[in-house]
């Protein structure tokens, strides 16, 4: 077998029942992992407990909450317990292991220095009810960070307290149906392109409106003649999402918010994909009216496994007015959180509060920290690389996988990839499952829907050449294998502990609850014996 100088090697095809024909690489420690009900016995335990007194309990009622039948748990002993779950870690596929081709979207790296100053005690300890008095840091703090946003995307001001980035669109919507309120005018619509983010029409619909498509042209951008001509009197805004989930800069943006505008609606620009112009492309200057910054994403801490998120929303002049409560509003050399509507350039008739308490201040401490690293010419590199790494991804594989979009020219921070040309059936969900053979945690898959089995490949500024190189040759050796047919492909993955599911059965009857196995009756296999448990 040959080995490539980034030094990854193809593993070894399975054969046509799914059963590797040749073990590559040391595996022997990645066992099947039971579950704790088949490590340990709910007839034993681990812990040694004192046994209770008889009598009554030593609280009203108490006797009644008594339990009357064993507990059931597992009984497992402190070394069983530490290696299950460290054994279940090491089938988790992380940041720290290798290149995570989601990329922004949920896998940016986050240097250390950022958690470490999220757990600070003035930071990490605080409570949501402190008296300001006592929190003046960390108002400050949230302050600052407002401050670099409105300053590198040139709106000015912000809303700090969204938890995310769905959540930050609907605080856009809110501003404009209140901004558009306020002048006595009632429109139902909001245009969405189909190039993007899917939470769009989603929050459209949340907030009310009545969500009509704008197709993508030919080359992956906002179709504008198509645009212009629907817009009118009932329209009251466009969703749009700048570079698109294409991977492709909206060139036509600032004649996107001219028409918008002349038409008497507002623009609302999905800032997920931020990552790439940051420090290079101020939003204001393209007409937008308000988009929603993912801290998340372009200033680290990725929020893969569900949280923690946070989504600020940077206002135009016009929305400015509208924005939600509460507020932060320096007052001499003190930060006060403004908790009630009040006569002001920008805040002077807030919609009214999305959230019980400020904002996310883990999310915000690691911002901070980010920002303060890189500085500004940095942000503008984190772009450049990001820029960078997704095109050397896009013109390396071009000639092996379909790239829709190459020929528009150079991609953002994420290239766009399709199954056309696969053979005997293959799609992009069986070079998915190949990738995890190889090593890698698979790439968006299916989206955005204006790709057929689309594979958006994101993978930020912080991967090495040497990196991407071994990515690159992983994925060059299944498509070639996809392209000429090889239907070994459709038993991947074949090296992963879990082996593929049916996903449409796991999703519509998925099994939550552990039951121990019915004994065999006599002259019957057990449940192991016979295949299964």
């Amino acid at each position: 077998m040959t080995v490539n100088p980034s030094g990854w090697r193809p593993s070894t095809p399975a054969n046509a029942q799914g059963e590797a024909t040749t073990v590559t690489g040391n595996r022997a420690l990645m066992l099947e992992e039971p579950l704790l009900f088949e490590i340990g016995d709910a007839e034993t335990t681990g812990v040694d407990f004192d046994r209770p007194s008889p009598g009554p309990s030593r609280w009203a009622g108490g006797e009644q909450l008594a339990r009357t039948s064993p507990l059931g748990l597992a009984g497992l002993s402190e070394p069983e317990a530490v290696r299950h779950y460290t054994r279940l870690s090491r089938q988790n596929y992380a940041i720290d292991l290798g290149l995570f081709p989601l990329g922004s979207c949920t896998m940016k790296h986050n240097p250390r220095l950022n958690e470490k100053v999220a757990r600070l005690p003035g930071f990490a300890d605080i409570h949501p009810l402190q008296p300001t008095d006592t929190v003046q840091g960390a108002l400050e703090l949230i302050d600052l960070v407002g401050h670099w946003l409105t300053t590198l995307t040139g709106m000015p001001a912000v809303a700090m307290s969204p938890k995310a980035g769905a959540h930050g669109e609907l605080c856009g919507l809110l501003c404009i149906r209140a901004a558009l309120e306020a002048r006595g005018d009632a429109r139902q619509v909001v245009l969405v392109p189909e190039s993007a983010h899917g939470t769009n029409p989603a929050t459209a619909a949340f907030a009310g409106y009545r969500v009509e498509d704008i197709p993508a042209n030919a080359a992956g951008r906002v179709d504008l003649d198509a645009l212009k001509a629907r817009l009118g009197p009932d329209v009251a805004a466009v969703m749009i999402t700048n570079p698109n989930t294409c991977g492709l800069f909206e060139p036509d943006m600032k004649a996107i918010s001219d028409a918008v505008h002349a038409a008497g609606a507002l623009v609302y620009c999905d800032g997920a994909n931020f990552n790439a112009i940051v420090g290079k492309v101020r939003p204001g200057d393209l007409g937008i009216d308000a988009m929603h910054i993912n801290l998340h994403k372009t200033f680290s801490t990725p929020h893969g496994g569900g949280g923690p998120g946070s989504g600020p929303v940077v206002l135009s002049k016009a929305l400015a007015p509208f924005a939600p409560l509460p507020f932060i509003e320096k007052r001499g050399d003190r930060f006060e959180l403004v908790e009630e509507e009040t006569a002001g350039e920008h805040h002077g008739r807030s919609f009214g509060r999305m959230v019980a308490f400020h904002g996310q201040m883990g999310m915000f401490t690691r911002a901070a920290a980010y920002m303060l690293s890189h500085g500004a010419d940095g942000l503008a590199q984190v772009a450049e690389d990001a820029v960078l790494n997704a095109n050397y991804v896009l013109r390396a594989l071009e000639d092996v996988l379909d790239a829709p979009f190459a020929s528009s020219g150079p991609c953002m921070h994420e290239a766009i990839f399709s199954d056309k040309g696969f053979s005997n059936g293959l799609s992009t969900i069986d070079l998915a499952k190949a990738l995890i053979d190889e090593g890698f945690h698979p790439m968006t898959m299916y989206f955005p829907l204006v790709v057929h089995g689309a594979m958006l490949v994101e993978p930020t500024e912080t991967e090495s050449r040497a990196a991407l190189d071994q990515f690159i040759a992983a994925m060059r050796s299944i498509a070639e294998r996809a392209r000429a047919g090889d239907e070994t492909l459709k038993a991947a993955p074949v090296h992963a502990p879990r082996r593929r599911l049916d996903e449409t059965l796991a999703a519509r009857k998925p099994v939550l609850t552990w039951r121990a196995p019915a004994p065999a009756a006599a002259g019957e296999p057990s449940p192991s014996e016979a295949g299964g448990r």
